[in-house]
């Protein structure tokens, strides 16, 4: 039998529609099923390099939308793309050890991984500048973020 009450909102005249400002929903809405693979201890890692191709330092939580497999990172062999794969990596891992404090060979990893992070911003912004608000505030004693050279005015490609 067919039930009138049983439309989505789409077919809803406007008026009837749920104001999404309070969150509240109509009777009977659809609501998504999100989905997370559970993860064991000690599971195999990507290299940073390859997470950050990837999007994820962890191969088992590797879920490519729509089957679209990333294959090539336009920053991959520069200082700026070590730094972004290695933030990524103890992103991943701070994430993991959120629900596995006692994974020893994850905190090893983070830590190896935070120290090569710390050495490769240090040694880039050496070479070009700050690359955050809170590393131009360190620099002597003047605000150093607006100082010339601006980026584009490197003659030098600067990743």
């Amino acid at each position: 039998m067919y039930d009138n009450q049983s439309h989505s909102h789409h077919h809803m005249a406007p008026e009837t529609l749920p104001d999404f400002k309070t969150g509240i929903l109509p009777e009977r809405a659809p609501l998504a099923v999100p989905f997370v693979p559970v993860q064991g201890e000690n599971p195999p890692q990507y290299s940073p390099e390859e997470a950050l191709t990837r999007g994820t330092l962890f191969p088992g939580l590797d879920l490519p939308f729509q089957n679209t497999v990333n294959k090539t990172n336009p920053i991959a062999g520069t200082l700026l793309g070590e730094i972004k794969a290695l933030e990524l990596a103890t992103l991943d891992l701070h994430l993991y050890l959120d629900t596995h404090p006692h994974d020893r060979n994850a905190m090893v990893a983070f830590q190896h991984y935070a120290s090569r992070l710390r050495e490769a911003k240090q040694e880039y912004e050496a070479k070009h500048g700050p690359l955050t608000l809170e590393a131009a505030a360190v620099q002597g004693d003047r605000y150093a973020w607006l100082q010339d050279p601006w980026p584009w005015e490197y003659q030098e490609r600067m990743v």
